[in-house]
């Protein structure tokens, strides 16, 4: 896939990824909430991920990826690894496409995004993400099977089909006469924001564009900082599953480096928060790592005042034991 420029994807692969997702890939809503609006004293646009096919955006990269092999691939079936999301993403692309998956997850995954990978027919392997690789291990069954691997973020296919989320924010809020001055997604390798940050740019070359991490997961700040790719150090946790890659990527890296504005960290306390006021306020369920660009702008840490913000709400896959208890303790 050529890009337009010297990073690994370019607007016009966003725009051709596109094409492929139509009748596929849910076009979620642009939502807007007046009580979040007074809130946050400004204008607070929504991209609910949550409604997209398999529950999170993850769907959208995994289909342009598998939409793309031949057809000699699509016999050997795909080979992924995922924490979850990206799982189901690839799973439910693989179904449509008529053929075999396996996905590689971590045994702690929430049970839920175990349970929805299988039911869409993926064969799945487990492993523990604290001793073993899986890009090690798919690695191995990719070669023993002759399968295609599906990375989870670090793929120009990947990366164009994730960005179709900031093209659809471009349009949308052009649709409804607004002018985004800021625009935040969830970020752990990066396939999301270096996709989005390049269809947004493209739309709106002002707006200022942030990634949204866990506390103790800011690897992309810290990388930003430095100017280079650094790890997060050994042995942190945190509810946000989806968002625990040690580095950003190799690809996504230099995409945002160019593009964004900084990252912004939020506790695990103020991902419940914001889910607890998903829940409460806006109607929508978000799972913790979805939540991080909400919980910026409810804490302040990306100011609203005066100002128009599109925040990506990535995915909506959470168990109902975490559920409840990011409710009781934000009660």
């Amino acid at each position: 896939m050529p890009a337009s420029n010297s990073f690994a994807i370019g607007h016009q692969d966003i725009v051709e990824a596109a094409a492929r997702l139509d009748g596929f890939a849910v076009r979620t809503p642009l939502l807007e909430n007046a009580l979040l609006n007074e809130r946050a004293g400004g204008r607070v646009l929504l991209k609910p991920e949550v409604l997209q096919r398999s529950g999170s955006f993850k769907f959208r990269g995994a289909f342009n990826r598998l939409s793309q092999l031949t057809p000699e691939e699509r016999r050997g079936g795909v080979v992924a690894w995922s924490s979850g999301n990206h799982a189901q993403g690839v799973a439910a692309a693989a179904a449509l496409l008529g053929m075999p998956a396996v996905i590689v997850m971590p045994s702690d995954a929430p049970a839920l995004k175990i349970a929805n990978t299988r039911g869409y027919g993926a064969e799945v392997v487990l492993y523990d993400r604290w001793t073993e690789s899986r890009e090690a291990i798919a690695t191995a069954i990719a070669e023993e099977r002759g399968a295609a691997t599906v990375p989870p973020y670090d793929h120009p296919q990947i990366m164009a089909g994730q960005g179709t989320v900031g093209l659809e924010i471009a349009a949308q809020a052009q649709a409804i006469g607004a002018v985004p001055d800021d625009v935040i997604a969830p970020c752990s390798g990066g396939g999301l924001m270096s996709g989005v940050a390049t269809a947004v740019r493209h739309s709106f070359p002002d707006a200022r564009l942030w990634a949204a991490e866990p506390a103790g997961f800011d690897d992309v700040a810290r990388s930003l900082a430095a100017g280079e790719r650094v790890e997060n150090a050994a042995g942190q946790r945190s509810i946000c599953d989806a968002l625990l890659t040690p580095t950003p990527g190799a690809l996504t890296f230099p995409v945002m480096k160019d593009l964004l504005s900084g990252s912004l960290a939020v506790t695990d306390a103020e991902v419940k928060a914001a889910m607890a006021y998903a829940f409460t306020v806006l109607k929508l369920v978000v799972e913790p790592g979805g939540a991080v660009g909400l919980a910026a702008v409810l804490t302040g840490k990306l100011p609203a005042a005066g100002r128009t913000v599109a925040v990506v709400l990535s995915g909506g896959n959470v168990d109902a034991a975490t559920f409840t208890d990011a409710l009781a303790l934000s009660s």
